[in-house]
């Protein structure tokens, strides 16, 4: 069923408060990422759970892209079934709710082998409560946000994101995992003091996400139950799929993000091992490191914002594909570990304003009949081919028996990403009358 265009607020008319508790969502939401999928419960889970390295890496690895793989299934079809209800925010609210209690079950795994299954259990339902309530988070985007500033609120959230998730990791490791002071009288011996961060994930996702809950408007609902609009929005998906030609910039969009988030998420996947094994960084150092990286690319974010409302999206993805390209190859040439620093922020600043500037391309240029539907197969790009990355970065070390040649191959999913980016055409917000 097909809704009417809605008329966009000009920049006057915008609710700030509205877009403040939208942006400030992207803060809550980071934890979750920072936390549990990238540094303590993925580091907990293979040493304290599997308590194996390397199998605990392999099975996490799995973890992971099964989860990836039901995202990229049903991501597209939840789009277009709220699509048909016509509200985003039940959705949003429902699966958030999903996330922050799957994290707080993780307080349970203790460090035991028989707690494996559990642990893939919960973690995996938070990661699908996580991302699917990203879809519906961006697509209030074009709702709440004038076209003229759509990319300065995608980029204020996303710099508010990366903030709010190295501002989180500083509280869990300091707070608790590092902490002289037991404030809590947690037993170290059942490794309470890590797993008590789980918990700082789920009250620091749910309370900062409340804002959301209450103070931005949603879409009027069209009328049909979920069964109805599930079978609506099944015809819907079939139809755009039949008609795909109508929509043959986007799909050529989505593409090449596929493309340049399969190199960039490669980037972040190897750059620890990168660091660790060509120039001899430990821990502590690539912890510092991967902490850097966050704040440079939150800088990036809030900066490149305004440009991408200068410049159209499609622009500010070309211009930060080529500054991450250039800096990833610096990279790749430097030997010493002041360089590799250098260039690790250079690379940095570029990271946001590419996904940030993705966001607010699609925001742009999705059908407004079609857009929860459209940010759900965004959310298939960024999973589709996920494996590919790092596949191809581990065939290319092993059979060259170097790590600058296997990294070497990030190049090329950037190079690729950016002639089909070249492609689509260009979206220059225009200056309000």
């Amino acid at each position: 069923m097909e809704q009417p265009t809605e008329v966009q607020p000009s920049g006057a008319q915008e609710d700030k408060r509205a877009l403040w508790s939208w942006a400030l969502y992207d803060w809550a939401n980071s934890a979750f990422f920072t936390i549990i999928l990238t540094f303590v419960f993925a580091q907990y889970f293979s040493v304290s759970v599997v308590q194996d390295e390397v199998a605990g890496t392999n099975a996490w690895g799995n973890i992971v892209g099964i989860s990836g793989v039901f995202i990229a299934i049903l991501a597209p079809m939840l789009g277009a079934i709220a699509d048909q209800t016509g509200r985003l925010k039940p959705w949003l609210i429902s699966f958030t709710l999903l996330c922050v209690v799957s994290s707080a079950m993780l307080w349970t795994i203790t460090p035991d082998q028989d707690q494996f299954w559990s642990a893939a259990l919960w973690v995996g339902l938070g990661t699908l409560g996580a991302e699917f309530a990203f879809i519906f988070y961006n697509a209030l985007l074009p709702d709440l946000a004038s076209q003229e500033r759509t990319g300065r609120w995608s980029g204020w959230a996303w710099g508010l994101g990366y903030v709010g998730g190295v501002t989180s990791l500083v509280v869990a490791l300091y707070g608790f995992i590092e902490a002289d002071a037991n404030l809590f009288n947690l037993d170290r011996d059942q490794a309470e003091h890590v797993r008590a961060t789980f918990v700082l994930v789920a009250v620091w996702y749910l309370v900062f996400a409340l804002p959301a809950f209450f103070f931005i408007p949603d879409r009027p609902p069209t009328g049909l139950g979920l069964a109805k609009a599930t079978r609506a929005g099944f015809v819907q998906l079939k139809e755009s799929i039949a008609h795909v030609r109508q929509y043959k910039d986007i799909v050529r969009f989505l593409i090449a993000r596929m493309l340049y988030t399969d190199g960039l998420a490669t980037i972040f996947t190897f750059g620890g091992v990168y660091a660790a094994g060509t120039f001899n960084m430990g821990p502590t150092e690539v912890l510092q490191f991967a902490i850097a990286l966050n704040v440079t690319a939150g800088l990036g974010a809030l900066g490149f914002a305004w440009i991408d409302d200068a410049l159209g999206g499609r622009n500010t993805i070309l211009l930060a594909l080529v500054g991450l390209g250039s800096s990833a190859l610096a990279i790749l040439v430097v030997d010493g570990a002041t360089a590799f620093w250098v260039w690790g922020m250079i690379l940095g600043i570029f990271v946001g304003p590419l996904q940030s500037a993705s966001r607010s391309h699609l925001a742009r240029v999705a059908p407004p009949h079609l857009q929860t539907q459209m940010f759900g197969l965004f959310a298939f790009s960024g999973k589709a081919t996920a494996f590919a990355g790092p596949l191809l970065v581990g065939w290319v070390t092993a059979i060259t028996d170097s790590q600058r040649w296997g990294m070497s191959t990030i190049l090329v999913f950037l190079l690729i990403g950016f002639v089909l980016m070249w492609k689509v055409p260009s979206t220059e917000a225009k200056e309000p009358d």
